[in-house]
């Protein structure tokens, strides 16, 4: 499991991930049209994101290079997983409904969605259980 972070690392990490490996010049450069961070905010977020261990950097000639050390779907599962967590599960079917109804979705991953669909059909109970308070209180 990775530390959390804040909406603005997430920010951050979306670039790498985007470029797979990025110069402090090609951060900033990317961010100048979304935000009006300070090239110290943004170096303070790159040193707060290799110290968490989910960015590397390595020296080129006067220059730093960051690399991600880890993937972001692997950062978008846990955050999934822990959002969920929090949830009860009776509500866990509608923010998933929801989520696919506000979401722009391929047809690749529309497929891949339904066939998990069918597949858990086979399986899923009638009603899903409250799992917010223990059963013997009921």
């Amino acid at each position: 499991m990775y530390q959390e972070i804040s909406d603005a690392e997430w920010e951050m990490m979306r670039i790498v991930w985007t470029l797979q490996e990025a110069y402090t010049s090609d951060i900033l450069a990317a961010l100048e049209d979304k935000k009006s961070w300070s090239q110290s905010t943004i170096k303070t977020l790159i040193r707060r994101l290799i110290t968490k261990g989910l960015l590397s950097s390595k020296k080129d000639g006067r220059k730093f290079i960051y690399s991600p050390l880890v993937t972001e779907n692997q950062m978008i599962n846990q955050s999934s997983e822990k959002l969920l967590a929090k949830m009860c599960d009776m509500h866990k079917g509608g923010a998933i409904l929801k989520l696919l109804q506000d979401s722009p979705i391929s047809k690749s991953d529309l497929i891949k969605i339904e066939k998990e669909v069918q597949s858990k059909l086979k399986t899923a109970p009638d009603v899903v259980a409250c799992n917010c308070i223990d059963k013997k209180m009921c």
